[in-house]
């Protein structure tokens, strides 16, 4: 008997048992071929063109492909494209497609059988997302395309893109979940339940979903990318349940139900992690943690914006006092303490530990409070006395920290009123320029150090953009135009350094942390690696 014919009964094995049981329906020697986590929140969709989550991004990431994928160091690698080429001036990509490359089997195809990719595919998916009839949420990435030819499929394997300026950051764009590649026979043939009958390239193929209680990937035999002599992917199936109590997958996690849980909740933090960040050794024998940086920045904006109506009653308009708030409160006690030691110190700048850019040597904000006071006396508030109150807004998720906060800069002087409110309507008020001094945190899109400078920029101020301090230095904006314009990546990292330092002397941010990914998984796990985008990859993944 072929080896692919045992793999295919082995498959419909195995997905019998998931389909009989909203539980872990395996036998016990099935175990080893399906790898299981929960999703507390719900996936909404498999449409690339709405993987805007983390739910529904990683789903995607295991049936489809882009041209372009990252390894584990964040680095862009070859994916369904297997070279490419950029012109000197930054504005053409040419993309040179692999020819081994089937779309799953599919009843939109003739006779079900999955159809090889071309060109056309690419120019198809991608133009879907710009349409606006598809309302996809990353029309955003086409921002840098040249509006007059932005692509063009000289053959059936060749795609070639024009920007109508040069942008570095671009390749990293194209490994995002948006730019999946998608046949267009899928689309037109299930329309609006396309968001639940995938069709792709990827690693893993769509087998069954009951919606809030599981779905089910089953291996892809057809799949193109091989490793040292193997075909990808190891596993036979992949499940997904979606239990929204965080304690009740902790259970199912420790007693071997799930293979594998992504960071942790308060509700168990104290219980598996030392002070210092580390598994509690208790559980050493069945788990493994993995720990790295993530791009995300955790942080307090300001609103610096000259406004004459709010200067006299926000003292947040004088850069001495925003400096003074920056150096009054310990960063490191406080990821000790309310953190379990997960994430690093902000006391750099904005862009975060885990990409290039980051300034990890030169402390721009230790905890100084002799400094504090002093910036505060020649701001003319000697200990705070006559310094008027300022209201810090937030969600409940964060009250502790702003408490810590709250606490220590009363000591230098400085008095902070919280106001909780609900996340949707921080996020509203915020994206409107309606609130002087709030928290707030910014994930990259994608592995560039541009993501979180273009965050400041004069162009940018919202609601339009994502500048939500209206921050505005014309020397900062000539130095991202400068960035902009180079092709040489360590030139470019060296002028987002001078950024990040100016930007960080005018502190309109108070950098609260940089976050960690945190992944457990159980021992007999291998192969599932960590990423600074916590981006989840499962086509090396082995069960023991």
């Amino acid at each position: 008997m072929k080896l692919t014919t045992v793999r295919f009964i082995i498959v419909l094995i195995t997905l019998s048992a998931i389909f009989s049981s909203c539980g872990d329906g395996f036998r016990e020697g099935d175990q080893n071929l399906v790898f299981r986590y929960n999703e507390a929140a719900d996936i909404t969709s498999l449409d690339p063109a709405f993987a805007r989550d983390q739910a529904n991004t990683w789903a995607v990431n295991q049936l489809y492909n882009s041209l372009l994928q990252l390894n584990d160091s964040l680095v862009v690698e070859p994916c369904l494209a297997r070279t490419w080429e950029v012109s000197a001036d930054g504005k053409k990509y040419t993309f040179h497609l692999r020819q081994d490359v089937l779309f799953h089997d599919s009843p939109c195809f003739p006779g079900g059988k999955g159809r090889k990719l071309t060109s056309h595919d690419v120019l198809y998916s991608l133009q879907r997302i710009r349409d606006p009839q598809t309302a996809s949420p990353g029309v955003w990435m086409f921002n840098y395309i040249d509006e007059k030819a932005p692509f063009e499929t000289p053959d059936d394997s060749t795609f070639i893109v024009r920007l109508k300026q040069p942008f570095p950051p671009f390749l990293g764009i194209l490994t995002m979940q948006y730019c999946s590649v998608v046949p267009h026979e899928a689309v037109t043939f299930y329309g609006t339940e396309f968001r639940r009958n995938p069709v792709g390239t990827g690693p893993f193929r769509f087998g069954m979903w009951k919606e809030g209680v599981k779905l089910v990937f089953a291996r892809n035999s057809h799949y193109f990318e091989i490793e040292n002599g193997d075909t990808l992917p190891y596993l036979e199936a992949v499940a997904i349940s979606f239990l929204p109590d965080k304690q009740a997958a902790f259970l199912q996690f420790m007693n071997g139900q799930l293979d594998f849980m992504s960071g942790i909740d308060p509700a168990y933090k104290d219980e598996l992690l030392t002070r210092q960040g580390e598994l509690n050794p208790r559980y050493s024998a069945r788990v493994n943690l993995t720990r790295q940086p993530y791009l995300n920045t955790e942080y307090l904006g300001i609103m610096v914006g000259d406004d004459s109506k709010t200067k006299a009653s926000n003292p947040l308009l004088n850069s001495r006092i925003r400096k003074a708030v920056n150096l009054s409160f310990d960063r490191k006690k406080m990821i000790r303490y309310l953190r379990n030691g997960i994430g690093i110190p902000g006391n750099y700048g904005i862009i975060p530990a885990g990409i290039p850019g980051f300034n990890g040597t030169h402390s721009l904000y230790d905890y100084d409070p002799a400094r504090a006071g002093t910036l505060l006396a020649e701001a003319g508030f000697p200990k705070g006395k006559g310094l008027p109150p300022v209201t810090l807004t937030s969600t409940s998720d964060y009250l502790d920290i702003c408490k810590y906060i709250q606490f220590q800069a009363a000591e230098e002087g400085i008095q902070l009123n919280i106001e909780i409110s609900p996340p949707a309507a921080v996020k509203e008020m915020k994206a409107q320029g309606k609130l002087p001094f709030f928290r707030a945190s910014w994930i990259a899109d994608y592995p560039d150090a541009e993501s979180y400078l273009s965050l400041f920029l004069t162009a940018n101020f919202c609601p339009q953009g994502p500048n939500y301090t209206h921050y505005s230095n014309q020397t900062y904006d000539a130095l991202y135009k400068k960035a902009m314009a180079t092709m040489n990546d360590s030139v470019r990292y060296r002028l987002y350094g001078e950024m990040d330092r100016l930007m960080m002397e005018d502190a309109p941010v108070v950098i609260l942390y940089y976050d960690e990914v945190l992944r457990f998984t159980r021992k007999n796990v291998e192969g599932l690696g960590s990423n600074a985008m916590n981006l989840l990859t499962l086509k090396r993944v082995r069960k023991l």
